[in-house]
């Protein structure tokens, strides 16, 4: 168990040269690539306004996507209006979907539960 700690603490000690050799490059070398997303002055105070506009901005477009979410609901519902004229393209798209939705929610199951498979008969 030592010898083990041993060659953990001489890895983080090369992890922590490498770093402090070649991070200030790569520091520059990403500011230099991504300069156009850099908002003048770089201070707190520009990070504080940038985050309230982003929120604000947000909270903006909840209308629209409200919006569009009704009119995703009223599509759905004219489709079970005309079910009798629905091809088989589109409930096989359907039944797809919600399998999706199904398998989704039993990996967030398992997750949750920390990766254990008890209580499903597999």
């Amino acid at each position: 168990m030592a010898s083990k700690l041993l060659q953990l603490q001489s890895k983080a000690c090369q992890a922590t040269k490498f770093v402090t050799q070649h991070g200030t490059t790569y520091y520059k070398q990403l500011l230099e690539q991504n300069s156009q997303y850099i908002q003048e002055p770089p201070t707190v105070e520009t990070c504080n306004l940038l985050a309230k506009k982003l929120l604000y901005t947000r909270l903006a477009s909840i209308p629209g996507r409200r919006d569009a979410f009704w009119k995703e609901v009223d599509y759905v519902k004219n489709l079970w209006k005309n079910r009798q004229d629905l091809k088989v393209e589109d409930a096989g798209i359907a039944a797809l979907f919600g399998l999706e939705c199904f398998a989704w929610f039993c990996a967030g199951e398992i997750v949750g539960r920390g990766f254990t498979f008890t209580g499903y008969y597999v």
